[in-house]
C-alpha cells in the first residue's frame, strides 16, 4: 500500500472541488435504456433515470456525482415529474433504476411526500432499483409496500473492504454497517446490489485487483445478489490531487478484465464491470477495443472468456 496523505477530511475534499454544473430540477439529469443480464441469466432492457435532486450530505473522496445536483431540496412534485419526463421518452421495460446521485431515502433529496406518486409510476415494473447509503434506510420497508407488486432492490456502495482505504474514502460507514443493512433488507425480501471500486486510491495495480476480489467475496457472503465493479477515476478534484501526489492511478483495462473474469469464475452471483466513459482508460491502440469488447461480452453472458493477447503491451 502506498504512503498515505496525513488526513482526508470533508473540508479537504470540498476544497479540491470546482463548480457544479447547471441543472434543471424539473427534468432528470439523464435517462436511457441499457442492457443488463437479469438474475435469471436473461439479457433484458433496463430504464435508468438519473434524478436531479439535492446533493448527498456525505462527501466521499472518490465521488463526482455532486456535479449534477442542486444545493437545496427540490420542491414536492419535482421527482414524480422527472420520472414522467423520462418514461414518456423511453421504450417500455420491465426494470427501472431510480438513481439520484446520493441516497433515495434521504428526505432532503427525495421528499417523503412524493413517495406515493413515485410508487404510482413504478409499481407496474417487475423490479425497481434505488440507491442509498447503508446507514440511510429510513422507511425502506414502507416504500417497498407502496410499490408492490414490484420487487424492490437497493444498491449500496461497499467500495472496498481494505481496512485503511475504506475509512479514508470518507464513506462514514463500517463493514458492520454494510452487513447490517444487507441483513435488514434481505429479512424483508428486498434484494441487494452493491458497488465496488477497482483500484481506489493508495493501492497499486496488483493490490487494487486483490482487494476488489476480496470485496466481492465479502459482498456475496453478506447476501448481495449483484456486484457492480466501478473503475476508480479522476474527475472531482480530490482524485486529481491524489493522483498528482502519487496516491492514485486509474486501473488498467487488463485489470478490469482480470477482476471481472475471476469474479465470474467464482459463480457466487452476478458481477458487472461498469464501462461508463471507458475510453478514458485507453492506453494501447492495438488492444483497447478488444479488451473492452471482452468485458462487454462477459457482462452480457456472465462467464469468463479467453484472455486478450497483445504483443504491443
Amino acid at each position: 500500500m502506498s504512503d498515505l496523505l496525513p488526513t482526508i477530511t470533508t473540508r479537504w475534499i470540498l476544497d479540491q472541488r470546482g463548480p457544479k454544473n447547471s441543472v434543471d430540477p424539473a427534468i432528470p439529469n439523464g435517462y436511457f435504456v441499457e442492457e443488463e443480464v437479469s438474475s435469471q441469466g436473461d439479457l433484458e432492457a433496463v430504464a435508468t433515470i438519473l434524478l436531479t435532486n439535492r446533493e448527498c450530505p456525505l462527501r466521499c473522496t472518490m465521488c463526482d456525482l455532486w456535479k449534477n445536483t442542486t444545493d437545496n431540496s427540490v420542491r414536492p412534485g419535482a421527482i414524480p415529474g422527472q420520472i414522467d419526463h423520462a418514461l414518456s421518452s423511453l421504450a417500455p421495460t420491465a426494470v427501472v433504476k431510480l438513481y439520484n446521485s446520493g441516497n433515495f431515502f434521504d428526505r432532503q433529496a427525495i421528499p417523503r411526500a412524493d413517495w406515493e406518486e413515485i410508487a404510482d409510476r413504478v409499481r407496474s415494473f417487475r423490479q425497481v432499483i434505488v440507491e442509498t447509503h447503508p446507514r440511510m434506510l429510513d422507511g425502506v420497508e414502507e416504500f417497498q409496500s407502496l410499490i408492490a407488486p414490484a420487487q424492490l432492490q437497493v444498491a449500496m456502495g461497499l467500495e472496498s473492504i481494505h481496512p485503511q482505504v475504506l475509512p479514508r474514502l470518507n464513506k462514514q460507514m463500517t463493514l458492520d454497517d454494510f452487513s447490517s443493512a444487507c441483513a435488514r433488507l434481505l429479512g424483508v425480501g428486498i434484494t441487494v446490489r452493491c458497488f465496488i471500486l477497482l483500484r481506489p486510491p493508495w493501492l497499486n495495480e496488483k493490490e487494487g485487483c486483490q482487494w476488489a476480489l476480496k470485496s466481492l467475496d465479502f459482498a456475496f457472503s453478506a447476501g448481495v445478489e449483484c456486484c457492480s465493479l466501478v473503475p476508480t477515476r479522476v474527475g472531482n478534484g480530490a482524485m486529481e490531487a491524489l493522483e498528482a501526489a502519487g496516491q492514485f492511478s486509474p486501473p488498467s483495462l487488463r485489470s478490469m478484465e482480470t477482476v471481472l473474469s475471476s469474479g465470474l469464475r467464482d459463480g457466487r452471483g452476478r458481477v458487472l464491470m461498469d464501462l461508463w466513459d471507458v475510453e478514458r482508460f485507453f492506453r494501447c491502440p492495438d488492444c483497447d477495443q478488444r479488451r473492452v469488447e471482452r468485458v462487454r461480452q462477459m457482462n452480457r453472458h456472465q462467464r469468463s472468456l479467453p484472455p486478450t493477447k497483445c504483443e504491443a503491451c
